[in-house]
């Protein structure tokens, strides 16, 4: 076999990335190689166990390793091949011609790591049914996935090292808009598409730039926030509602919404109050909206700080209704809460209770046999699940469009795809040159939280 069928093989064959295959033939080669070149603390020792030499670390003159290589042919030509195999790999990095990676940058950690996995497991459904089905034009899907553990900074260093070293095509986008805002310039400045699968600032897909290469299959806070205020209104019939919020560009996204929709119908907010990341007691801007005859709560929080509201209320002893935005189903809120969460109601944009459609059924039976889940009582933060199922084929369905597997080509075929009936909705077009969004309000359902499950509310 030559050392450029052993790459391949260690490439395909075994399943390893582009990164997996680098970082271990480089280590293998660098340990032998330094008897030759100015080695690491340590790497000496590691060549004399490797090939079962005597321990000559007091012995380490160059003069001994070469002597030792001298009576060693075989190990010469060894080390040749592993070099061979490395600049192979490095000419090669990136996409085999039989693979088309793509990346998910999400928090896989911290108080919204279900969230992460929600998604991850939309995407892996959706691409094990991509891959049975022959692929994109012959080629397999690979998935990237890495943990921004909701940082902006972070989530920009793994998307640049997604795109530049992984050649990942496109990458999808996890829970925190702050994040996801951040990654940003990276999409436009190296050309790559963004599909955004849960965070939902408006400003991710509504933005000056030209060309934008910022998609969402996800829920938009001005939306979501019309949606939000016709609930609490018609529904609830709150006549002063307070907004409760946390203090990031996700909560100011949703503060703009809010204030409009409440302006157009003439309402002013009993309040606005905000809190910060690992806020623990939300009693004060509690007792202020209280105090300025609040009559129901609008709330933008993720998990664990929409819990803390929720203790807190009971602590106050405030029994108020309260609608949220979607950010509570991404944790482990129900649990964190307490007997308090069954009281809230949130947007989300699909429920695996109920009537399934044939894409439906056949999702849920995906995910028991891939996760070992039960039923739909199992899918812990559905929301992502859905998004990123049709995210995904969405993106399939483009690449198998677009004349070269990323970049603008990419992005244009994005735009240009004509129909796709998928899990949420059937999708007719999904996305247009002015439009990125691929849900409206019209695909959102009000939800609760029962028994620590999300399910529907009816009517």
């Amino acid at each position: 076999m030559t050392v450029i069928q052993e790459a391949l093989r260690l490439r395909q064959d075994k399943g390893l990335s582009q990164s997996e295959c680098d970082r271990s033939i480089e280590h293998l080669t660098n340990t032998v190689l330094a008897g030759v070149l100015p080695p690491a603390p340590g790497c000496r020792a590691m060549v004399y166990r490797l090939f079962g030499i005597p321990n000559q670390e007091d012995k380490g003159s160059l003069a001994f390793i070469k002597g030792f290589w001298q009576m060693n042919r075989k190990l010469l030509s060894l080390i040749l091949g592993l070099v061979a195999i490395t600049g192979f790999l490095w000419l090669t990095r990136g996409n085999s011609p039989e693979l088309i990676k793509v990346g998910l940058v999400a928090s896989k950690t911290g108080g919204s790591a279900l969230a992460g996995e929600s998604i991850q497991r939309g995407l892996e459904i959706a691409i094990d049914e991509v891959n049975a089905a022959g692929g994109i034009k012959g080629k397999k899907l690979r998935l990237e996935v890495r943990d921004d553990e909701g940082n902006p900074s972070k989530g920009i260093a793994a998307v640049r090292q997604l795109i530049e070293s992984e050649k990942v095509v496109a990458v999808f986008g996890g829970l925190h808009s702050p994040v996801s805002l951040a990654m940003m310039p990276v999409f436009q400045e190296l050309q790559t598409p963004y599909i955004g699968t849960w965070a939902a600032a408006t400003g991710i897909t509504e933005n000056d730039q030209k060309p934008n290469f910022m998609f969402r299959v996800s829920a938009r806070d001005d939306f979501v926030d019309k949606f939000l205020v016709d609930h609490a209104t018609n529904k609830i019939g709150a006549t002063k509602p307070g907004i409760i919020l946390e203090n990031t560009p996700w909560g100011e996204s949703n503060q703009v919404g809010l204030t409009k929709s409440l302006s157009e119908r003439n309402i002013a907010p009993a309040g606005i109050e905000r809190f910060n990341w690992g806020d623990t007691d939300m009693s004060p801007p509690l007792l202020r909206l209280r105090e300025n005859g609040a009559d129901c709560l609008i709330m933008i929080a993720n998990a664990p700080e929409g819990a803390q509201v929720v203790r807190s209320l009971k602590k106050i002893q405030w029994e108020v209704p309260v609608v949220s935005h979607w950010g509570i189903s991404g944790g482990r809120f129900s649990e964190l809460a307490g007997e308090g969460a069954d009281k809230v109601q949130f947007v989300q944009t699909y429920s695996f209770f109920g009537d399934q459609s044939v894409t439906g059924r056949r999702v849920i039976e995906a995910m028991k046999k891939k996760y070992g889940l039960s039923g739909p009582e199992d899918i812990a933060s559905p929301v992502g699940t859905a998004n990123a199922y049709d995210a995904l084929h969405l993106l399939a369905t483009a690449l198998s469009q677009a004349q070269k597997p990323g970049g603008p080509e990419l992005r244009n075929a994005l735009e240009n795809i004509k129909r796709y009936e998928g899990l949420i909705k059937t999708y007719e077009p999904p996305f247009s040159p002015t439009n990125h969004d691929a849900l409206s309000s019209k695909d959102y359902i009000l939800v609760s939280w029962k028994d620590g499950k999300i399910v529907p509310i009816k009517n």
